[in-house]
């Protein structure tokens, strides 16, 4: 769309292309689309795919936050474009680009390789520019992280918007580093961790994601596919609503857990106001049809925080379906106050094992299979259109028998309750064991063993040939065999039970069914080359192994979880004239608050 389109004839120097920030959100493994793999069923039950292109949401809110203080911010999804185009450039892209610092995110650990060697690319065509990292991740690895050549700064915490701003502002302007928040970097070969100060009490400074700041830079920067979440979002888009950082529970495995106060400061949640949780579904409906999808239970902040936000929704009288997480049982009273504000509504609840004992040992669902069951009952009675219903294989006291036996279980809740709104899932923890966790910092206690402590462990993981020997960790009762074992067994007979349920059609079936058995066959085989191969022969028989299954060159996904099993029924987005209409009114507005900031910055 061209500036005479758009009105603005005589100020086009005003509007900036050029970016003073760069952000470049990294694949898992940076030269994935060589190397000989099975990633495997990693991802199945996540959005993106094993590449793990899609980048963590608070990225938009710091690229925002820079946008509002006067600086040029883009995001640029490396993993994606490498994901969807096999002929693109990674290098030139990076070298081309203008930016006068870089960004990279190191937000899930699957990234840990990735990310390196997307700043040794930065510092490689850019030796001047600054090259900063940041994410949960980032923050646990930062005094590893600093250590690397390619890495200046390192800014921890699950809130860096000000700290990030306040550090491009700093380096822009030669100003004292040491009164950066959260930041670490290194000075006369010493590394400095300065405190750890800026932890908001709540999320209302920012749009967290910031979707306008998405639509404008489209506009701004001249691309759609650079700024995409992940693979296939612009056929099926959902959007998320993110109601808090930090969490109340204190799950075993999980590195957001409460006890994340040891790494990131927060020794309680912050949240996102029902008044500007609403804001942001305006925002979303201004130019989608898509399904939203609620981060975190909303009853975390507090059953009146919970009811002021259905209030408030309730009044907008949104189309658009909501999927909201369940972090524990709910009642009758829950869900009719969900039906009433909402036109339509899915749940992803994720008890993780069918037994309770496991349950209890990792925090989670710590209740009843009864009280699981009558909230599923309670949630059918009242409009739930679908409940996603999630199983986990490596969890702390999980025998083989208890990974394998939630089919069993699953079986008998579709033929208690009896209907087909409900979908279980079974999938491996994998491939980490999540560093800031509380099984990971008192492995012992939880039984766990740990095969990776430093960031380069993990980065030296990550180019295993395959799923099995990428896991980081074992259990008491679970060795990586046994995690794979499970995962395999488990999943063919829950895709049985699904497809003998109807809720798999039998293409799909047929489908996952194959693809199961080559995947196991597969990483038996990369099993085999490790033990009989000398090694230094060992890269060219696992070269020759992935010739002969050359036809299975996806990684191995959609294995243990159809391709759209995930998948909401979508609308799409709004029409184009609504898009290209707010994209012009951000511009305005970016025009507008550059002149009042007296800081437009000239091409």
């Amino acid at each position: 769309m061209g500036m005479k389109t758009l009105g603005l004839d005589g100020v086009t120097d005003m509007f900036v292309s050029k970016p003073d920030v760069t952000f470049f959100h990294p694949p898992s493994i940076y030269d994935f689309r060589e190397r000989p793999e099975v990633i495997g069923p990693i991802s199945d039950v996540i959005p993106s795919s094993p590449v793990f292109e899609m980048y963590p949401i608070g990225l938009t809110s710091i690229a925002d936050t820079l946008e509002r203080n006067g600086y040029n911010a883009q995001i640029v999804n490396l993993a994606h474009e490498m994901l969807v185009d096999s002929e693109f450039d990674v290098e030139r892209e990076i070298a081309e680009s203008d930016a006068w610092m870089f960004g990279v995110d190191l937000h899930w650990l699957p990234h840990a390789h990735g990310a390196i060697e997307v700043a040794r690319l930065i510092k490689k065509h850019h030796p001047e520019a600054p090259v900063v990292f940041g994410g949960l991740s980032s923050t646990y690895f930062h005094e590893d992280l600093i250590e690397y050549p390619s890495v200046d700064y390192v800014v921890r915490g699950d809130s860096t918007e000000e700290p990030v701003a306040k550090l491009v502002e700093t380096v822009k302007t030669g100003g004292d580093l040491s009164e950066v928040p959260n930041l670490t970097y290194q000075e006369d070969g010493e590394t400095v961790v300065n405190e750890l100060t800026y932890m908001p009490e709540a999320l209302d400074d920012s749009s967290i994601p910031s979707y306008t700041y998405a639509v404008k830079s489209v506009f701004k920067y001249g691309s759609v596919r650079k700024v995409i979440p992940h693979r296939g979002w612009l056929d099926k888009p959902i959007t998320m609503l993110l109601t808090s950082r930090g969490c109340r529970h204190a799950c075993s495995f999980c590195g957001g857990a409460n006890s994340y106060g040891d790494v990131h400061g927060r020794q309680e949640p912050a949240f996102r106001s029902p008044e500007k949780l609403i804001e942001d579904i305006r925002t979303i409906r201004s130019f989608s049809e898509g399904p939203i999808f609620v981060v975190h239970d909303l009853r975390m902040g507090g059953w009146d925080y919970a009811q002021e936000f259905f209030d408030r929704l309730a009044d907008e009288d949104v189309p658009n379906e909501f999927i909201f997480e369940l972090f524990g049982p709910a009642d009758e009273e829950y869900f009719r106050m969900i039906d009433e504000a909402v036109e339509s509504y899915s749940l992803e609840l994720s008890p993780e094992s069918h037994v309770p004992g496991v349950r209890k040992e990792m925090g989670k669902f710590a209740v009843s299979n009864e009280a699981i069951e009558n909230t599923m009952r309670a949630a059918l009675d009242n409009g739930c259109q679908n409940i996603d219903l999630f199983y986990m294989i490596g969890l702390p006291d999980q025998t083989y028998e208890d990974a394998v036996g939630c089919v069993e279980y699953a079986e008998h809740i579709l033929e208690d309750i009896d209907d087909e709104r409900i979908i279980p899932f079974v999938a491996p923890y994998a491939p980490f064991l999540d560093p800031g966790s509380p099984a990971f910092e008192q492995r012992e206690e939880y039984g766990f063993e740990v095969h990776a402590d430093s960031l380069e462990d993990y980065r030296q993981l990550l180019l295993e040939p395959s799923w099995k020997r990428m896991l980081s960790y074992e259990t008491e009762h679970l060795s990586r065999d046994d995690i794979a074992d499970a995962t395999y067994e488990a999943a063919r007979k829950m895709n049985t039970l699904k497809y003998e349920h109807g809720l798999l059609e039998q293409d799909t079936y047929e489908t996952m069914m194959e693809r199961l058995e080559t995947s196991e066959e597969l990483v038996n085989r990369v099993d085999e080359v490790y033990e009989n191969t000398p090694e230094s022969e060992r890269d060219e028989e696992l070269k020759a192994l992935f010739d002969e299954y050359s036809a299975f060159d996806d990684f191995g996904e959609n294995s243990i979880a159809g391709a759209d099993e995930l998948w909401w029924p979508s609308n799409g987005f709004r029409n184009g004239l609504a898009l290209a209409g707010l994209g012009a009114k951000l511009l305005v507005q970016d025009l507008k608050q550059r002149f009042t900031n007296g800081r437009a910055v000239k091409k």
